[in-house]
């Protein structure tokens, strides 16, 4: 809000919203989102925080399920399974604030282009989850840890992530870049969701052009991050950005403006695939040297490693817009020519780095394909191998680890595949996810069906006469508000 205030002003932010007193059920005081009214009443849905290790100034946390939450996701399971997102809806009525079921939900809503609808789901997730955290987990110290390997606290890093993209495609850079740094505080080693291929779009877009330059510099030496054709290209496109500033000395700017050229050009040379398809969004036609060259041209686009093709592809599609102005591209055109004069004499770092991209490169570890999934540009997606594009991606949980540490198991269900099911069948199960109308109950934990299993063990005939009556008339209510004069405390509470 304060951004989106200093862009645009708190009038035309705001508009005529007044804090309302009256009928509001929120009271908790939360970071990462500000409740709604038009949210359904909040209760906890079984899910906690556990501080499981604390060493050398650094907690390691971890998300629990409670039995009945548990209970909750296996008929989230069962309801994935049935292929149709009413199926999630009916669970989200009776549970609100059920994790996997809001950003499965999300990702529907976006496909059906209700942006709105979607971020408000993602905002309920990470307000369930706020809720649920332990006293001494820091959002903002960068001490806190969270275990990518534990089902439980996958889904708050997909939150994050599908949080910051919302911010980010709503004008809001600096924030997103927040929560980008969020996420790769809470596993900095393994970076699950492989933020280090996006920070360095996001400092640029926020124009924080020395932030960059400092990351960069600090995290070289034990990540190779000049590897990386984003640092490599981000980071040489931000020494422009410095040499190009009014304030500056213009001692300083020469000096700038000569490091952006030296780091644009072994960026060039270490990366030749990324000049093509970087000039092609931007619409620009290069020279006929540049196209003929052997350097350039379709060699070095299918001359490349599987996975610096995909990293090359994800820099593409998400940057090129950075490039589109017309002092940065006469820059690149510099820049380029003087490669192709170093490549024709036969410079030692061209050899250099081509023996370094035949050595590197050969297959992507899986969280940067997790990062490609989740990022949706065509480019990179299309460059997947064909072990991630064949197996099914779950939005609620992308290509989980190989070596994930299970807390509990969903139990075997002693029913007829759902291909042998009547569409009646179906609908029974997608509203009442323990029926089985050739095996009776499916087995599941007494605890949250016991009242249902009583009623559904009587004879299936007079199970289907009352569901026939109930097909033409039956809607799904919203949990009763605060300011109801009929709602029954006891019963919601």
């Amino acid at each position: 809000m304060t951004e989106l205030k200093r862009y645009f002003g708190a009038r035309a932010v705001l508009g005529d919203q007044r804090p309302r007193q009256r009928n509001r059920h929120f009271h908790r005081s939360t970071w990462m989102t500000s409740p709604k009214d038009s949210w359904p009443r909040f209760s906890r849905p079984g899910v906690s925080m556990t501080l499981l290790e604390s060493k050398n100034g650094i907690q390691c946390f971890t998300f629990e399920h409670s039995r009945d939450y548990q209970q909750v996701q296996f008929k989230f399971l069962d309801a994935v399974e049935s292929m149709d997102p009413n199926n999630i809806v009916a669970l989200l009525q009776l549970n609100p604030y059920h994790i996997d079921s809001l950003l499965q939900l999300s990702d529907v809503c976006r496909i059906q282009e209700d942006q709105e609808m979607a971020r408000d789901l993602i905002e309920r997730a990470l307000y369930s989850f706020e809720c649920a955290f332990h006293p001494l987990f820091s959002l903002t110290s960068g001490t806190s840890r969270l275990d990518y390997l534990r089902p439980e606290n996958r889904a708050f890093y997909l939150a994050l992530y599908k949080h910051m993209v919302f911010l980010e495609k709503r004008g809001c850079p600096r924030t997103a870049l927040e929560y980008c740094k969020l996420i790769l505080s809470l596993d900095p080693d393994l970076d699950p969701l492989c933020m280090l291929l996006l920070v360095d779009f996001l400092m640029l877009r926020s124009r924080e052009y020395k932030s960059l330059l400092q990351l960069y510099q600090d995290w070289e030496e034990h990540r190779n991050l000049s590897q990386l054709p984003n640092f490599a290209f981000s980071c040489a496109l931000c020494r422009f950005h410095l040499s190009q500033q009014e304030d500056l000395d213009p001692k300083e700017a020469e000096n700038q403006k000569k490091l952006a050229d030296q780091m644009l050009q072994s960026a060039l040379i270490m990366f030749p695939g990324v000049l093509m398809p970087l000039l092609d969004l931007c619409t620009v036609q290069p020279d006929a040297t540049v196209t003929s060259h052997c350097f350039f041209g379709p060699k070095s686009q299918i001359g490349q490693p599987p996975a610096l093709a995909e990293l090359t592809a994800l820099y593409v599609g998400r940057t090129y817009a950075l490039w589109k102005e017309a002092a940065i591209m006469l820059w690149l055109e510099e820049s380029v020519k003087e490669v192709l004069r170093r490549v024709d004499s036969k410079d030692s770092f061209v050899e250099e780095c081509e023996n370094k991209r035949k050595q590197r490169y050969q297959s992507a570890p899986r969280n940067i394909h997790r990062h490609v999934l989740l990022s949706e540009i065509k480019e990179a997606t299309s460059t997947l191998p064909l072990d991630v594009t064949a197996q099914p991606v779950m939005g609620f949980d992308l290509l989980p680890p190989l070596d994930s540490v299970i807390s509990y198991t969903r139990p075997e269900r002693q029913h007829v595949g759902a291909s042998n099911e009547s569409t009646l069948s179906l609908f029974f199960r997608s509203l009442l996810p323990n029926f089985n109308l050739q095996g009776g109950l499916r087995q599941e934990d007494e605890m949250g069906v016991a009242r249902a299993g009583q009623e559904l063990n009587q004879e299936v005939n007079r199970l289907m006469v009352a569901m026939r009556d109930m097909l033409a008339n039956i809607r799904f209510q919203e949990p009763p508000r605060d300011d109801d004069p009929y709602r029954d405390d006891e019963e919601w509470d």
